[in-house]
């Protein structure tokens, strides 16, 4: 079985996929945190491995940018491979002050102005809730770790927020008592997709710039702050 999007057998996927937005974090997630893993797609270049995390069999498949890309992959993997749950992690821009470069961030529901619901399910919805059952996994997970964890509403935007030419009348249009910690591009998508699919989703994120942080994270360094974020989500999954 495969789609148009994703050339892996059913069989190849696991229950529980772990999605970042590049297909080489994808890569190094695999080379440097799995016991044993197998390239099971490379359609498109968006990489998806299948292996074993402390035993556990897991995927982690690379969903690329913004909300139609996450929209067609988590889409295909719920409905075709039967995906059970779906853990996003990502980077995003910080919206409050006191976020520091590196924080993580757990969305709890989020806010997008796109029609995505609109277009996929004739449903003018504009903001979704994550999945509790495994925000409440992340969380514990986070205690035992000893990894702190802000969680909060996010913001799901349709272009890069630092290039909207003026920001804050974005901000006016957001819902008064919403309250948005931090902005990213994806997460509104694939919290629709499980809900319409009556499947499981959330979205870790890590801080790599703010309006409130002056100093802009290297490449190589969002990769290795990362990595807290990353085992959080890995030693999560294991527990689903």
């Amino acid at each position: 079985m495969s789609t148009p999007h994703n050339e892996a057998n059913k069989e190849e996927i696991a229950k529980t996929v772990i999605m970042p937005g590049d297909p080489l974090r994808a890569k190094y997630i695999v080379e440097n945190f799995f016991e044993n893993y197998k390239l099971v797609n490379t359609v498109r270049g968006m990489y998806a491995y299948t292996g074993t995390y402390n035993g556990k069999k897991l995927t982690i498949m690379a969903h690329g940018m913004g909300m139609p890309s996450i929209g067609i992959y988590s889409y295909e993997l719920f409905k075709f491979y039967e995906v059970d749950n779906i853990i996003r992690i990502g980077s995003c821009g910080g919206y409050k002050p006191e976020l520091k470069l590196f924080d993580i961030i757990l969305s709890e529901n989020v806010f997008s102005e796109s029609n995505y619901a609109l277009t996929l399910n004739n449903d003018n919805c504009h903001i979704v809730n994550s999945s509790t059952e495994l925000n409440s996994i992340i969380e514990k997970t986070a205690n035992e770790l000893d990894i702190q964890i802000i969680t909060g509403n996010t913001i799901c935007t349709d272009c890069f927020d630092i290039y909207m030419t003026d920001v804050n009348k974005f901000l006016e249009r957001i819902p008064d008592d919403f309250n948005p910690v931090s902005a990213e591009m994806e997460a509104f998508a694939l919290f629709y997709n499980a809900k319409i699919l009556n499947k499981k989703a959330c979205c870790l994120m890590s801080v790599v710039d703010s309006k409130f942080i002056k100093k802009i994270a290297t490449i190589e360094e969002r990769q290795n702050g990362l990595n807290n974020m990353i085992k959080l989500a890995l030693d999560s999954a294991i527990k689903i």
